[in-house]
C-alpha cells in the first residue's frame, strides 16, 4: 500500500519527527555539497488546480535535487477544462505510468480522493480550507532552528483563520509537540466551530500576541471583501497589523512568520517583514528541504535514516527535541559552519 502525505492532523508524532530530521539532514547535505538520495527512476506529476509560486517551485526544486523527473499540469491545460471528471483525470495520470502525484486543489479532501484512485504516493500541496502539511513542516523546521524546541512556546496565528489551510496544519503540528496556540483576528474571519481546533481565540491583537514567542501572520484574502467579512482593508490593518509598535507586546525574541504571499502594509509592515525577528525567507528556503524529505519519505517503502549507520544526533527518536538537534546542525551549516 502506498504511503501518502495528506495532512498533519492524523500523522503520528514519530512520522513528523522523522520528516523533520530528514529535512534537516538534507539541508545540511545540500549546504555542504554532499550527496543526497538518487530517485531518478521515479516520475512525479505536479498537478496544480490553483495558482502557486512558492509551493510549486519548491516541490520542483526538491525533485531536482533528488534527480526525480517531473510532469507538470495546470488546471487550464488539463482535460478537466474540457469537462473530464476529477476521478478520470487522476486515473489517466495513473495509467500514464506516473509514480506519484503532488496536488493542489480548491476542494477540501481532494488529495484524499486522489489517493483513493491513483494507486501511488500522493502529496497534498494544499486542499481547499483543509490542510497544507508541507508548509507546516517547513514552519516547524524554521522554529526549531531558532528556538531549539517547540514545547511550551506561545504561538499566535493572526489573520484569516477561517479560510487558511496553513493555520490548520500549523495548529495541529505545533500543538502535537506542546505549543500553546492562539488564534487572533476578527470574529468574521474565525471558523464557526473553533472547538474543533486546538487552542484559544482572541479578538484583540494585544491580548492575543502578548508574550508570544512566535507570530504566524496569515494572508488577508482580499477576495473575501466582497463577502462582507470585513468593512475595509485599512480597518483590518489598523486593528491587526503586525508592525514596529504591536511587536512590543510580544516577547523580545519573538519570531515573525508568514507563509506568503505577503500583502505589505496590511498583515505586516516593512519592519516586521524585513526586520531581525523575521524568518520569512528562512521559511521559503526550508520549504525546499521539507519537500525533499516528503518526496523521499513517500517514495521509500520503509523510510530509513539517510546515512547508514546514521549519526546519533540525526536518528529520529520519540523526543520532540530530536529534530531540534538536527535542525541546529542545519542552522550552523547555513551560517557557514561544517559538520565535524
Amino acid at each position: 500500500m502506498p504511503r501518502n502525505l495528506l495532512g498533519i492532523r492524523h500523522l503520528a508524532n514519530d512520522d513528523i519527527e522523522e520528516l523533520l530530521s530528514i529535512s534537516a539532514d538534507f539541508k545540511l547535505r545540500i549546504n555542504e555539497g554532499r550527496e543526497v538520495p538518487n530517485l531518478s527512476n521515479q516520475v512525479v506529476g505536479m498537478l496544480f488546480f490553483e495558482n502557486s509560486t512558492r509551493t510549486r517551485v519548491s516541490f520542483e526544486q526538491a525533485a531536482y535535487y533528488l534527480k526525480m523527473k517531473t510532469a507538470n499540469f495546470s488546471a487550464g491545460g488539463s482535460s478537466m477544462a474540457k469537462g473530464e471528471t476529477f476521478r478520470d483525470t487522476v486515473l489517466t495520470l495513473r495509467y500514464e505510468r506516473l509514480n506519484g502525484l503532488v496536488m493542489r486543489h480548491r476542494a477540501s479532501g481532494s488529495a484524499a480522493l486522489a489517493a483513493k484512485y491513483f494507486g501511488g504516493p500522493v502529496l497534498n500541496a494544499g486542499d481547499g480550507q483543509h490542510e497544507h502539511p508541507t508548509q507546516a513542516l517547513a514552519d516547524a523546521l524554521t522554529i526549531l532552528e531558532r528556538k531549539g524546541d517547540i514545547k511550551g512556546l506561545q504561538v499566535a496565528i493572526v489573520g484569516d483563520v477561517e479560510h487558511s489551510r496553513v493555520a490548520r496544519s500549523n495548529a495541529w503540528l505545533l500543538s502535537k509537540f506542546g505549543a500553546d496556540i492562539r488564534y487572533v483576528g476578527p470574529r468574521t474571519l474565525m471558523p464557526p466551530h473553533m472547538q474543533m481546533l486546538p487552542g484559544e481565540v482572541f479578538y484583540d491583537l494585544r491580548a492575543g500576541i502578548e508574550g508570544a514567542d512566535v507570530i504566524i501572520c496569515l494572508r488577508l484574502q482580499k477576495e473575501r471583501m466582497a463577502d462582507g467579512m470585513l468593512s475595509s482593508i485599512s480597518e483590518y490593518a489598523s486593528m491587526y497589523q503586525i508592525n514596529r509598535e504591536t511587536l512590543r507586546w510580544a516577547n523580545r525574541d519573538c519570531l515573525v512568520m508568514h507563509p506568503g504571499p505577503i500583502n505589505r502594509g496590511v498583515e505586516v509592515d516593512d519592519v516586521a517583514a524585513d526586520g531581525e525577528r523575521s524568518v520569512i525567507t528562512n521559511q521559503i528556503e526550508n520549504g525546499i528541504f521539507v519537500r525533499m524529505a516528503a518526496l523521499y519519505w513517500v517514495f521509500t517503502t520503509e523510510p530509513k535514516p539517510v546515512e547508514s549507520p546514521p549519526p546519533a544526533k540525526t536518528r529520529p527518536t520519540r523526543s520532540a527535541k530530536a529534530p531540534a538537534r538536527t535542525a541546529s546542525k542545519a542552522k550552523k551549516a547555513v551560517a557557514g559552519g561544517k559538520k565535524k
